[in-house]
Protein backbone atom coordinates (compact mmCIF):
# COMPACT_ATOMS: atom_id res chain seq x y z
CA UNK A 1 0.00 0.00 0.00
CA UNK A 2 1.22 3.48 -0.81
CA UNK A 3 1.03 6.36 1.69
CA UNK A 4 -2.21 7.71 0.16
CA UNK A 5 -3.96 4.36 0.63
CA UNK A 6 -2.67 4.09 4.20
CA UNK A 7 -4.01 7.57 4.92
CA UNK A 8 -7.44 6.71 3.45
CA UNK A 9 -7.60 3.54 5.51
CA UNK A 10 -6.62 5.45 8.66
CA UNK A 11 -9.24 8.12 7.93
CA UNK A 12 -11.89 5.45 7.49
CA UNK A 13 -10.86 3.88 10.79
CA UNK A 14 -11.15 7.21 12.62
CA UNK A 15 -14.56 8.09 11.17
CA UNK A 16 -16.00 4.59 11.66
CA UNK A 17 -16.81 5.44 15.28
CA UNK A 18 -17.24 9.24 15.34
CA UNK A 19 -18.36 9.54 18.98
CA UNK A 20 -15.37 7.62 20.28
CA UNK A 21 -13.03 9.64 18.06
CA UNK A 22 -14.63 12.88 19.26
CA UNK A 23 -14.19 11.98 22.91
CA UNK A 24 -10.58 10.98 22.26
CA UNK A 25 -9.85 14.26 20.51
CA UNK A 26 -11.50 16.14 23.38
CA UNK A 27 -8.69 15.29 25.78
CA UNK A 28 -6.04 16.46 23.32
CA UNK A 29 -8.11 19.52 22.43
CA UNK A 30 -8.34 20.63 26.06
CA UNK A 31 -4.64 19.99 26.58
CA UNK A 32 -3.51 22.01 23.55
CA UNK A 33 -5.90 24.88 24.30
CA UNK A 34 -4.75 24.95 27.93
CA UNK A 35 -1.06 25.02 27.04
CA UNK A 36 -1.44 27.88 24.55
CA UNK A 37 -3.89 29.88 26.66
CA UNK A 38 -2.04 29.56 29.98
CA UNK A 39 1.24 30.50 28.32
CA UNK A 40 -0.63 33.47 26.82
CA UNK A 41 -1.93 34.48 30.26
CA UNK A 42 1.57 34.31 31.71
CA UNK A 43 2.93 36.33 28.80
CA UNK A 44 0.12 38.86 29.08
CA UNK A 45 0.72 39.28 32.79
CA UNK A 46 4.44 39.76 32.17
CA UNK A 47 3.75 42.31 29.43
CA UNK A 48 1.40 44.22 31.72
CA UNK A 49 4.01 44.49 34.47
CA UNK A 50 6.78 45.28 31.98
CA UNK A 51 4.72 48.11 30.48
CA UNK A 52 4.13 49.54 33.94
CA UNK A 53 7.86 49.44 34.73
CA UNK A 54 8.88 50.65 31.26
CA UNK A 55 6.52 53.61 31.56
CA UNK A 56 8.75 54.85 34.38
CA UNK A 57 11.52 55.07 31.81
CA UNK A 58 14.58 52.89 31.33
CA UNK A 59 16.72 55.96 32.12
CA UNK A 60 15.07 56.47 35.50
CA UNK A 61 16.54 55.98 38.96
CA UNK A 62 14.42 56.25 42.09
CA UNK A 63 15.97 57.18 45.44
CA UNK A 64 14.04 56.45 48.63
CA UNK A 65 14.82 57.01 52.27
CA UNK A 66 15.05 53.78 54.26
CA UNK A 67 14.33 55.48 57.57
CA UNK A 68 17.39 53.82 59.12
CA UNK A 69 19.16 57.03 60.04
CA UNK A 70 18.56 60.51 61.40
CA UNK A 71 19.78 61.96 58.10
CA UNK A 72 17.13 61.49 55.38
CA UNK A 73 16.38 62.86 51.93
CA UNK A 74 15.61 66.56 52.06
CA UNK A 75 14.82 69.39 49.68
CA UNK A 76 18.31 70.76 50.26
CA UNK A 77 19.90 67.45 49.25
CA UNK A 78 17.73 67.38 46.13
CA UNK A 79 18.86 70.88 45.18
CA UNK A 80 22.51 70.08 45.80
CA UNK A 81 22.37 67.01 43.54
CA UNK A 82 20.53 68.97 40.85
CA UNK A 83 23.12 71.78 40.96
CA UNK A 84 26.18 69.52 41.22
CA UNK A 85 26.61 69.20 37.45
CA UNK A 86 26.91 65.39 37.52
CA UNK A 87 27.96 64.30 34.05
CA UNK A 88 25.45 61.49 33.55
CA UNK A 89 22.49 62.95 35.48
CA UNK A 90 19.88 64.89 33.53
CA UNK A 91 17.01 65.81 35.90
CA UNK A 92 16.40 65.51 39.63
CA UNK A 93 12.73 65.59 40.66
CA UNK A 94 11.81 65.57 44.37
CA UNK A 95 8.42 64.34 45.60
CA UNK A 96 6.47 64.37 48.83
CA UNK A 97 3.25 62.51 49.36
CA UNK A 98 0.33 62.27 51.72
CA UNK A 99 -3.27 61.06 51.69
CA UNK A 100 -6.26 63.37 52.11
CA UNK A 101 -10.00 63.63 51.53
CA UNK A 102 -10.79 65.86 48.56
CA UNK A 103 -14.13 67.71 48.37
CA UNK A 104 -15.91 69.51 45.52
CA UNK A 105 -19.50 70.27 44.52
CA UNK A 106 -20.85 68.50 47.60
CA UNK A 107 -19.01 65.29 46.71
CA UNK A 108 -15.96 63.82 48.38
CA UNK A 109 -13.22 61.37 47.48
CA UNK A 110 -11.51 59.63 50.40
CA UNK A 111 -7.91 58.49 50.73
CA UNK A 112 -6.76 60.35 47.64
CA UNK A 113 -3.00 60.26 47.07
CA UNK A 114 -1.63 63.82 47.20
CA UNK A 115 1.74 64.25 45.46
CA UNK A 116 3.83 67.41 45.71
CA UNK A 117 6.52 67.74 43.07
CA UNK A 118 8.03 70.00 40.41
CA UNK A 119 6.95 70.70 36.83
CA UNK A 120 9.55 68.23 35.51
CA UNK A 121 7.57 65.38 37.07
CA UNK A 122 5.20 65.30 34.09
CA UNK A 123 8.07 64.80 31.65
CA UNK A 124 9.74 61.83 33.34
CA UNK A 125 7.06 59.93 35.27
CA UNK A 126 4.11 57.73 34.37
CA UNK A 127 1.64 60.57 34.62
CA UNK A 128 0.89 62.73 31.59
CA UNK A 129 -1.69 65.48 31.20
CA UNK A 130 -4.56 64.47 28.92
CA UNK A 131 -6.48 67.75 28.97
CA UNK A 132 -5.69 71.20 30.29
CA UNK A 133 -2.12 71.86 31.35
CA UNK A 134 0.35 70.99 34.09
CA UNK A 135 1.52 73.57 36.61
CA UNK A 136 4.73 75.49 35.88
CA UNK A 137 8.02 76.24 37.62
CA UNK A 138 6.55 79.62 38.53
CA UNK A 139 3.71 77.85 40.35
CA UNK A 140 6.28 75.89 42.36
CA UNK A 141 8.20 79.07 43.20
CA UNK A 142 5.02 80.86 44.30
CA UNK A 143 3.53 77.80 46.05
CA UNK A 144 0.38 78.32 43.96
CA UNK A 145 -2.81 76.52 44.89
CA UNK A 146 -3.18 74.70 41.57
CA UNK A 147 -3.50 70.98 40.91
CA UNK A 148 -3.64 68.31 38.25
CA UNK A 149 -6.07 65.52 39.14
CA UNK A 150 -6.56 61.91 38.10
CA UNK A 151 -9.50 60.54 36.17
CA UNK A 152 -11.07 58.86 39.21
CA UNK A 153 -10.99 62.06 41.26
CA UNK A 154 -12.51 64.02 38.37
CA UNK A 155 -15.30 61.49 37.91
CA UNK A 156 -16.06 61.10 41.63
CA UNK A 157 -16.21 64.84 42.30
CA UNK A 158 -17.54 66.34 39.06
CA UNK A 159 -19.02 63.46 37.08
CA UNK A 160 -16.61 63.96 34.18
CA UNK A 161 -13.11 65.25 33.46
CA UNK A 162 -14.53 68.01 31.24
CA UNK A 163 -16.55 69.46 34.12
CA UNK A 164 -13.55 69.25 36.46
CA UNK A 165 -11.20 71.33 34.31
CA UNK A 166 -11.00 74.88 35.65
CA UNK A 167 -13.04 74.06 38.76
CA UNK A 168 -11.82 74.17 42.35
CA UNK A 169 -11.29 71.33 44.80
CA UNK A 170 -10.99 71.56 48.57
CA UNK A 171 -8.09 69.82 50.31
CA UNK A 172 -8.03 70.27 54.08
CA UNK A 173 -9.92 73.56 53.84
CA UNK A 174 -7.80 75.07 51.04
CA UNK A 175 -9.15 75.65 47.53
CA UNK A 176 -7.05 74.45 44.60
CA UNK A 177 -7.76 75.31 40.97
CA UNK A 178 -7.76 72.29 38.63
CA UNK A 179 -5.50 73.16 35.68
CA UNK A 180 -5.24 69.71 34.12
CA UNK A 181 -6.62 66.18 34.02
CA UNK A 182 -4.25 63.21 33.92
CA UNK A 183 -4.51 60.42 31.38
CA UNK A 184 -5.83 57.08 32.61
CA UNK A 185 -3.18 55.00 34.36
CA UNK A 186 -2.80 51.24 34.38
CA UNK A 187 -2.22 49.59 37.74
CA UNK A 188 -0.69 46.23 38.69
CA UNK A 189 -2.00 46.47 42.27
CA UNK A 190 -5.37 46.95 43.96
CA UNK A 191 -4.62 50.67 44.43
CA UNK A 192 -6.44 53.01 42.06
CA UNK A 193 -3.65 54.83 40.19
CA UNK A 194 -6.16 57.43 38.97
CA UNK A 195 -7.13 58.50 42.50
CA UNK A 196 -4.40 61.14 42.70
CA UNK A 197 -3.89 64.89 42.97
CA UNK A 198 -0.55 66.38 41.91
CA UNK A 199 0.30 69.89 43.10
CA UNK A 200 3.41 72.11 43.39
CA UNK A 201 5.98 70.73 45.81
CA UNK A 202 6.21 73.94 47.85
CA UNK A 203 2.43 74.13 48.32
CA UNK A 204 2.14 70.56 49.62
CA UNK A 205 5.16 71.05 51.86
CA UNK A 206 3.70 74.28 53.25
CA UNK A 207 0.26 72.76 53.84
CA UNK A 208 1.01 69.19 54.88
CA UNK A 209 4.53 67.75 55.05
CA UNK A 210 6.84 70.59 56.02
CA UNK A 211 9.88 71.83 54.10
CA UNK A 212 12.44 69.31 55.35
CA UNK A 213 12.07 65.66 54.39
CA UNK A 214 10.96 64.47 50.96
CA UNK A 215 9.58 61.03 50.12
CA UNK A 216 11.51 60.17 46.98
CA UNK A 217 13.89 61.54 44.37
CA UNK A 218 13.37 60.59 40.75
CA UNK A 219 16.60 60.98 38.81
CA UNK A 220 16.95 60.57 35.05
CA UNK A 221 20.17 59.72 33.26
CA UNK A 222 21.24 61.56 30.12
CA UNK A 223 20.55 58.43 28.05
CA UNK A 224 19.85 54.72 28.44
CA UNK A 225 23.53 53.81 28.22
CA UNK A 226 24.41 56.17 31.09
CA UNK A 227 22.09 54.74 33.74
CA UNK A 228 24.73 52.72 35.57
CA UNK A 229 27.18 55.63 35.47
CA UNK A 230 24.48 57.99 36.75
CA UNK A 231 23.71 55.55 39.56
CA UNK A 232 27.38 55.49 40.54
CA UNK A 233 27.60 59.30 40.56
CA UNK A 234 24.40 59.53 42.55
CA UNK A 235 25.58 57.01 45.12
CA UNK A 236 28.92 58.80 45.63
CA UNK A 237 27.22 62.16 46.13
CA UNK A 238 24.54 60.80 48.45
CA UNK A 239 27.21 59.13 50.55
CA UNK A 240 28.96 62.49 50.86
CA UNK A 241 25.80 64.46 51.62
CA UNK A 242 24.47 61.92 54.13
CA UNK A 243 27.83 61.17 55.70
CA UNK A 244 27.94 57.55 54.62
CA UNK A 245 31.46 56.08 54.64
CA UNK A 246 32.67 53.18 52.53
CA UNK A 247 33.73 51.25 55.65
CA UNK A 248 30.18 50.98 56.95
CA UNK A 249 30.97 52.93 60.10
CA UNK A 250 28.89 55.68 61.66
CA UNK A 251 30.05 59.03 60.39
CA UNK A 252 30.72 62.12 62.42
CA UNK A 253 27.34 63.53 61.41
CA UNK A 254 25.68 60.64 63.21
CA UNK A 255 24.22 58.96 60.16
CA UNK A 256 24.08 55.19 60.12
CA UNK A 257 26.26 54.00 57.26
CA UNK A 258 26.97 51.03 55.06
CA UNK A 259 29.19 50.17 52.14
CA UNK A 260 26.19 49.21 50.00
CA UNK A 261 23.09 51.26 49.24
CA UNK A 262 21.02 48.09 49.38
CA UNK A 263 21.90 47.45 53.00
CA UNK A 264 19.12 47.84 55.53
CA UNK A 265 21.32 50.21 57.58
CA UNK A 266 21.94 52.62 54.70
CA UNK A 267 19.74 55.74 54.92
CA UNK A 268 18.76 55.51 51.24
CA UNK A 269 18.03 53.02 48.51
CA UNK A 270 18.49 53.48 44.76
CA UNK A 271 16.13 51.57 42.47
CA UNK A 272 17.38 51.10 38.93
CA UNK A 273 14.42 50.62 36.57
CA UNK A 274 16.56 48.79 34.00
CA UNK A 275 17.66 46.25 36.62
CA UNK A 276 14.07 45.97 37.80
CA UNK A 277 12.99 45.16 34.24
CA UNK A 278 15.62 42.42 33.96
CA UNK A 279 14.59 40.89 37.28
CA UNK A 280 10.93 41.04 36.35
CA UNK A 281 11.63 39.44 32.97
CA UNK A 282 13.36 36.50 34.67
CA UNK A 283 10.48 36.07 37.13
CA UNK A 284 7.90 36.32 34.34
CA UNK A 285 9.71 33.67 32.30
CA UNK A 286 9.68 31.28 35.29
CA UNK A 287 5.99 32.00 35.93
CA UNK A 288 5.08 31.40 32.27
CA UNK A 289 7.06 28.15 32.21
CA UNK A 290 5.26 26.98 35.34
CA UNK A 291 1.87 27.69 33.78
CA UNK A 292 2.90 25.81 30.64
CA UNK A 293 4.06 22.82 32.68
CA UNK A 294 0.74 22.69 34.54
CA UNK A 295 -1.19 22.84 31.27
CA UNK A 296 1.04 20.15 29.73
CA UNK A 297 -0.27 17.70 32.32
CA UNK A 298 -3.71 17.83 30.70
CA UNK A 299 -2.09 17.16 27.33
CA UNK A 300 -0.35 14.13 28.83
CA UNK A 301 -3.68 12.86 30.16
CA UNK A 302 -5.13 13.25 26.66
CA UNK A 303 -2.28 11.14 25.30
CA UNK A 304 -3.06 8.37 27.77
CA UNK A 305 -6.64 8.48 26.52
CA UNK A 306 -5.36 7.94 22.99
CA UNK A 307 -3.57 4.77 24.12
CA UNK A 308 -6.70 3.45 25.77
CA UNK A 309 -8.91 4.09 22.74
CA UNK A 310 -6.40 2.65 20.28
CA UNK A 311 -6.08 -0.53 22.36
CA UNK A 312 -9.85 -0.93 22.27
CA UNK A 313 -9.80 -0.29 18.52
CA UNK A 314 -7.16 -2.97 17.94
CA UNK A 315 -9.20 -5.46 19.98
CA UNK A 316 -12.38 -4.72 18.04
CA UNK A 317 -10.64 -4.91 14.67
CA UNK A 318 -8.64 -8.08 15.27
CA UNK A 319 -10.42 -10.02 12.48
CA UNK A 320 -9.97 -7.11 10.09
CA UNK A 321 -6.26 -7.10 10.85
CA UNK A 322 -6.08 -10.87 10.29
CA UNK A 323 -7.84 -10.65 6.93
CA UNK A 324 -5.59 -7.82 5.75
CA UNK A 325 -2.44 -9.70 6.78
CA UNK A 326 -3.77 -12.86 5.13
CA UNK A 327 -4.15 -11.09 1.78
CA UNK A 328 -0.65 -9.65 1.91
CA UNK A 329 -0.59 -6.61 4.19
CA UNK A 330 2.82 -6.36 5.78
CA UNK A 331 3.60 -5.65 9.42
CA UNK A 332 4.87 -2.21 8.42
CA UNK A 333 1.59 -1.32 6.65
CA UNK A 334 -0.52 -2.30 9.68
CA UNK A 335 1.82 -0.36 11.98
CA UNK A 336 1.70 2.71 9.72
CA UNK A 337 -2.10 2.64 9.53
CA UNK A 338 -2.69 2.59 13.27
CA UNK A 339 0.02 5.18 13.91
CA UNK A 340 -1.62 7.40 11.28
CA UNK A 341 -4.99 6.98 12.98
CA UNK A 342 -3.52 8.04 16.33
CA UNK A 343 -1.76 11.03 14.71
CA UNK A 344 -4.97 12.07 12.92
CA UNK A 345 -6.92 12.04 16.18
CA UNK A 346 -4.38 14.14 18.03
CA UNK A 347 -3.67 16.51 15.13
CA UNK A 348 -7.36 17.23 14.62
CA UNK A 349 -7.83 17.76 18.35
CA UNK A 350 -4.77 20.00 18.37
CA UNK A 351 -6.04 22.19 15.53
CA UNK A 352 -9.42 22.66 17.21
CA UNK A 353 -7.58 23.40 20.48
CA UNK A 354 -5.55 26.14 18.75
CA UNK A 355 -8.75 27.71 17.40
CA UNK A 356 -10.33 27.68 20.87
CA UNK A 357 -7.16 29.18 22.38
CA UNK A 358 -7.29 32.08 19.92
CA UNK A 359 -10.95 32.64 20.73
CA UNK A 360 -10.20 32.54 24.47
CA UNK A 361 -7.34 35.02 24.08
CA UNK A 362 -9.87 37.71 23.11
CA UNK A 363 -11.25 37.72 26.64
CA UNK A 364 -9.69 39.20 29.76
CA UNK A 365 -8.77 36.49 32.26
CA UNK A 366 -8.49 37.60 35.89
CA UNK A 367 -7.77 41.15 34.79
CA UNK A 368 -5.09 40.07 32.31
CA UNK A 369 -5.34 40.21 28.54
CA UNK A 370 -3.71 37.01 27.20
CA UNK A 371 -0.97 37.51 24.61
CA UNK A 372 -0.37 34.34 22.60
CA UNK A 373 3.28 33.44 22.13
CA UNK A 374 3.96 32.74 18.45
CA UNK A 375 6.09 29.70 19.15
CA UNK A 376 3.51 28.13 21.48
CA UNK A 377 1.14 27.25 18.59
CA UNK A 378 3.49 25.08 16.49
CA UNK A 379 4.95 23.68 19.70
CA UNK A 380 1.54 22.61 21.02
CA UNK A 381 0.55 21.15 17.64
CA UNK A 382 3.88 19.34 17.30
CA UNK A 383 3.61 17.94 20.82
CA UNK A 384 0.04 16.81 20.21
CA UNK A 385 1.07 14.85 17.09
CA UNK A 386 4.14 13.47 18.89
CA UNK A 387 1.90 12.34 21.74
CA UNK A 388 -0.39 10.63 19.22
CA UNK A 389 2.53 8.77 17.69
CA UNK A 390 4.14 7.97 21.05
CA UNK A 391 1.01 6.78 22.82
CA UNK A 392 -0.29 5.12 19.68
CA UNK A 393 2.92 3.19 19.12
CA UNK A 394 2.13 0.37 21.56
CA UNK A 395 -1.39 -0.35 20.23
CA UNK A 396 -0.09 -0.09 16.65
CA UNK A 397 2.78 -2.48 17.39
CA UNK A 398 0.35 -4.86 19.05
CA UNK A 399 -1.87 -4.81 15.98
CA UNK A 400 1.08 -5.33 13.63
CA UNK A 401 2.40 -8.27 15.64
CA UNK A 402 -0.85 -10.26 15.49
CA UNK A 403 -0.47 -13.56 13.66
CA UNK A 404 -2.99 -13.92 10.81
CA UNK A 405 -4.32 -17.29 12.01
CA UNK A 406 -4.90 -16.05 15.56
CA UNK A 407 -6.52 -12.88 14.25
CA UNK A 408 -8.89 -14.78 11.97
CA UNK A 409 -9.97 -17.03 14.82
CA UNK A 410 -11.00 -14.03 16.94
CA UNK A 411 -14.74 -13.54 17.29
Amino acid sequence: MNPAEIFRSALHGVTANPLRSLLTMLGVLIGVASVILLLAVGNGSASKIQDAISSLGTTTLTVRSTGQATSTLTTEISNQIANAGLGHVDKVVPQVSTSQTVIADGNSADSVSIIGTTADYFTIGTYSVESGSAFTDADVTLASKVAVIGQSVATDLFGSSRAALGSTIDIDGAAYTVTGILSTQSSTTSTDADSVVIAPLTRIQRSFTGFDDISTLTVTATDADSVDAAEGELEVMLNQLLGVSDSGSISASGASTSSSNSSSSTPYQIVNQSSLLETQAESAASFTTLLGAVAAISLLVGGIGVTNVMLVTVTERTREIGIRKAIGATKGVILAQFLTEAALLTLTGGIVGVVLAYIGSNFTINGTQPVILGWSVPLALGVSVAIGVFFGAYPAARAASLRPIQALRAT
